[in-house]
Parts: C-alpha cells; structure tokens; sequence
C-alpha cells in the first residue's frame, strides 16, 4: 500500500489525466486495491470535499474549453466528459457555473473554475501527509475523561499512552457519549513555569451530569479555531512521540510566518481528535484544533 501522500498525488493525477475516460471512486480504488467506501472518506478527509463532487467539477472546468473554442454540438461535448444525457450536463453546467453552455458562447462571460488540487512540500510530514491550518467555528461542547498533569518533557510520549489506556478500558465507565467512537485529548492549564499540562483523554457528552467516580468533566467554549488534518499509515494506536513531534514541528513553523493572520492560543487550550470510525486498516487520520485570534495590525 502506498504512503499517504503517494496514495494522494497519484489519485490526483489519475483524474486529471482520466478526465475524458469516466474516471470516478471505483475506477481508482480497484487501481489502488483499496476500499471505494474507505477512499471516498480519505479524500473528504484530505481535502474537505468528496471525490464525486471534484471529479464532476474537473469535468466541467476542462469542457469549458471544448465550449468556447470548438463549434460541436451541446450534446457530443457531454458525451466526451462522461455525461449520459445532454440535459444532465446543462443542468450541472448551471448549477456549477450559473449559467447554460449554450448562453456562455452568446456571452462569453467570464467563469470562476475550481482549479486542480495540488499536494506541495509542506504537506509532507515524514512519509505521512499534513494539512492546515483550515479556521473553523467550533461549538461548545462537553467531555468526560481521565486528568493527567504531564510534564513537557515526556509529553509526546506519555499522552498517547494514557490515550490508549483510556480508550481501551476506561470509557467503557461512560454510558452517555454523544459520539462514542471519537476520542478527544484536551489539554489545557498549561503551565509554564512548572513545565506541565494537563491532559484528558475523553470522549464527548450531552451534558455534565453523571461524571463517574475518578473522572472529569470539561468544557469547550464555542471558539474559532485552527484545525490541522493528519493522515499517516499506521494503526491510530501507533501516533508515537516522533510522529507527534513533527506535528507540532510543523504547527509551531506555521505560527513564526510573519504573514499568517492568525495567532494560535495552544499555549491555553488544545485538543486533538481521532474518529476511529475512519480507520481503513492502513490509513490513520487525526484532527489538530487550537483557538485562534486574529493579529492586530500594526
């Protein structure tokens, strides 16, 4: 099985070059023997869209050429990108661009496409892949879960076997998660000066009324937040220290570009996030928020 970004940039390829030859999810997860269920949800993943709606605007933007510049029918246009029928491919053609092929010729108006996606360098983490920062609204939420004051030093090491610990034994304990198969790490009290934080493996909840003996309850209050998308090939079980510290190598190169907009406020509260629903067998996927405010112009 390839490595992530490997995986990544050939399916990219694959539907640019395959454009006119009806590629689509199944076509690539046969190529790449690879779930079409599990492929579909690793590019909404990576890349906040589905697959479908992608390869359908690909096809679109590269048959605006076909259309200003040839003198074919409406009808063999559309065939040639993959349409079945004439009006399915006017209909799509308004819906993405707001106006008929037969109307953009009268016209000639310009169009907004959506051009092909790229991975570049900086998405490389390792032989794993790295997105973001995205800036999210995140709602209030609730969580319930296990405090650990870990010290920085062994943080990168400590925190996902404490993670482990709980997912595997100690949220059984809690009967009311809203969504029991996503993990959430909150860490927050971020001290500097001792050099620890604390740490709660947990798992989100309606409200805080039944916190079991020896557990925490905790609260996100809603805030815009940076989000970062990690996707590596291993088990989730397998975030170690190096891979947790490249993240955070990567996050900390992003907050010292003096042309971002936005400070990250990790040093006051931060959490990580891992649907493990999403898990193929190969493919990881992680999710990295921290509330953000905007830098004030000087």
């Amino acid at each position: 099985m390839l490595k992530p970004y490997d995986l990544l940039e050939n399916i990219l390829l694959d539907i640019e070059n395959g454009i006119k030859n009806n590629i689509n999810a199944s076509v690539l997860s046969k190529k790449y023997d690879f779930s079409e269920v599990h492929l579909r949800r690793l590019f909404s993943f990576a890349f906040k869209q589905t697959i479908a709606a992608y390869i359908r605007s690909r096809k679109l933007a590269a048959s605006l050429n076909d259309i200003l510049k040839k003198n074919g029918n409406i009808h063999d246009i559309a065939a040639e990108y993959g349409f079945k029928y004439e009006q399915s491919y006017i209909r799509t053609f308004k819906r993405e661009f707001g106006i008929t092929p037969g109307d953009l010729r009268k016209t000639g108006k310009i169009l907004k496409i959506r051009p092909p996606l790229h991975l570049f360098n900086e998405n490389k983490l390792g032989d794993n892949v790295f997105f973001g920062p995205d800036i999210v609204v995140i709602p209030r939420f609730h969580i319930i879960g296990k405090r650990h004051l870990i010290p920085f030093g062994v943080s990168t090491d400590m925190a996902p076997r404490v993670g482990k610990r709980f997912w595997e034994n100690e949220r059984k304990r809690i009967k009311d998660a809203v969504n029991p198969d996503v993990y959430i790490g909150l860490t927050r009290n971020i001290n500097l000066k001792k050099k620890h934080s604390e740490y709660i493996p947990s798992v989100q909840v309606e409200n805080l009324k039944n916190i079991p003996h020896g557990f925490v309850g905790d609260t996100f209050e809603t805030s815009m937040c940076a989000r970062f998308r990690y996707i590596g090939r291993h088990h989730y079980y397998d975030i170690n220290k190096n891979t947790a510290s490249m993240m955070y190598d990567a996050i900390r190169n992003y907050t010292q570009n003096k042309y971002v907009k936005y400070i990250l406020l990790n040093d006051k509260i931060h959490f990580e996030m891992i649907d493990t629903r999403l898990y193929d067998g190969v493919y990881c996927q992680m999710e990295w928020y921290t509330p953000v405010s905007e830098k004030r112009r000087k």
